[in-house]
């Protein structure tokens, strides 16, 4: 999961972020992550306005990170695929995909992504369409 849909999953707890935490919760998908995209996540929720955008404290923020990171597999980074991306920041979400060996990438900003995961094998996904496929 790139960073804007668990930032996305804590601003909104009914959104399609949301039912796919709720979803690996269960156990019907799995979450990948590496040590620098979940340090990106702790950096990127922790800012004051996505903390509070969605009404949560400090603690909160933490309590929710931990959960997240705790539900995912972790993935080492055995290759690094860089430079394939225009941003560099999206370089941690797309090596977290390829070296954790993800069918999908789940992200708001598939164009930033373009068709290079599709040459590793992996599928880039809107947050809603990867619900329509784990509830198939």
């Amino acid at each position: 999961m790139d960073t804007d849909v668990v930032v996305a999953a804590m601003r909104s707890p009914r959104g399609a972020s949301a039912a796919i935490l709720r979803a690996a919760r269960q156990g019907r998908v799995t979450l990948l992550a590496s040590m620098p995209l979940a340090l990106e996540y702790e950096a990127v929720c922790s800012r004051a306005e996505h903390r509070l955008a969605a009404g949560l404290s400090d603690r909160e923020v933490k309590v929710f990170l931990t959960a997240v990171v705790a539900l995912a597999e972790p993935v080492t980074t055995h290759f690094l695929w860089r430079p394939q991306l225009r941003d560099p920041g999206d370089e941690m979400v797309l090596e977290a995909a390829i070296n954790g060996r993800a069918d999908a990438l789940v992200t708001f900003n598939a164009r930033d992504f373009g068709s290079v995961p599709a040459q590793f094998g992996v599928e880039i996904l809107l947050p809603r369409e990867a619900m329509g496929r784990i509830k198939s």
